[in-house]
């Protein structure tokens, strides 16, 4: 059960912070992409719903049940292509960056396959995710 609902208590807060999310739906971005970015800093985190939503998003997009269920594994699985191999490094480098640091060699692969723009786009995905996701685990926030 829910500790406090955060919608309703401080709904401009919330607004605005989904204005940044609003955005990315019109970004660079590719849709299913970023989808397996937000479950997959979303799973790290251990934030049951949001994992849930995007779960949801991502199998309206298309997304194969085979590969959510390979995403916790992701660094072994043969399902993921180069270019989601990097993004999904990047968003553990940036979900852990009190540790990692953000490392070069993790940019740099990031480089490899998307434009400034798009690296851009992917930091704020990954960055609003850990937004959401300690708001919602905080306030344990459940799907419905």
């Amino acid at each position: 059960m829910s500790r406090i609902n955060y919608d309703q208590l401080a709904p401009e807060a919330v607004s605005k912070l989904a204005a940044v999310t609003k955005y990315l739906e019109s970004s660079s971005l590719d849709p299913l992409l970023r989808a397996l970015v937000e479950i997959r800093v979303s799973q790290v985190n251990g934030c049951v719903y949001c994992v849930d939503i995007h779960t949801e998003q991502a199998r309206q997009l298309g997304e194969t049940q085979q590969r959510l269920d390979m995403l916790p594994v992701w660094h072994e699985a043969p399902y993921f292509d180069e270019r989601e191999r990097a993004a999904l490094t990047w968003a553990g480098a940036l979900r852990h960056v009190s540790t990692t640091h953000a490392p070069d060699a993790d940019y740099d692969l990031l480089c490899e396959y998307f434009s400034e723009k798009e690296i851009v786009d992917l930091s704020i995905a990954i960055a609003v995710m850990n937004a959401w996701n300690r708001i919602a685990i905080g306030l344990k926030k459940m799907p419905d």
